[in-house]
């Protein structure tokens, strides 16, 4: 099996930045592609970024395109969201996901791509 957790999460003001990170364990060798969603109270859950096994390839909504970058280290078995110029509506509850079938990150934008998920972190940006 394969646990994601996600740390970082916390209060920051618009225009701040912050970085949440997700730790993996376990059978991590069985992990491709990863992402991270987001839930904002009564909101369905929303792609934000995905990124390949090897990292070289990444996909953003279009949203956070150009303020949120994602990233992995394979040794540390860590994927990483940096989240700069942060607006209000960014915020939510973050999650980490990882993909046990595909690395392609044009597919990696919904749900169902997903195997494996974290526990969320907050994120709160005011105004």
């Amino acid at each position: 099996q394969v646990q994601l957790v996600e740390s970082g999460g916390g209060l920051v003001q618009a225009g701040g930045s912050l970085r949440v990170s997700c730790a993996a364990s376990g059978r991590t060798a069985s992990i491709n592609g990863m992402g991270w969603f987001r839930q904002a109270p009564g909101k369905e859950r929303e792609f934000v970024a995905a990124i390949s096994r090897s990292g070289g390839t990444t996909n953003y909504a279009d949203s956070v395109k150009g303020r949120f970058t994602i990233s992995r280290d394979n040794v540390k078995n860590t994927v990483y969201l940096q989240m700069n110029s942060l607006k209000p509506e960014d915020t939510a509850v973050y999650y980490c996901a990882g993909s046990g079938r595909s690395s392609v990150v044009a597919v990696l934008t919904t749900p169902s791509r997903y195997d494996y998920w974290g526990q969320g972190t907050q994120v709160t940006v005011s105004s």
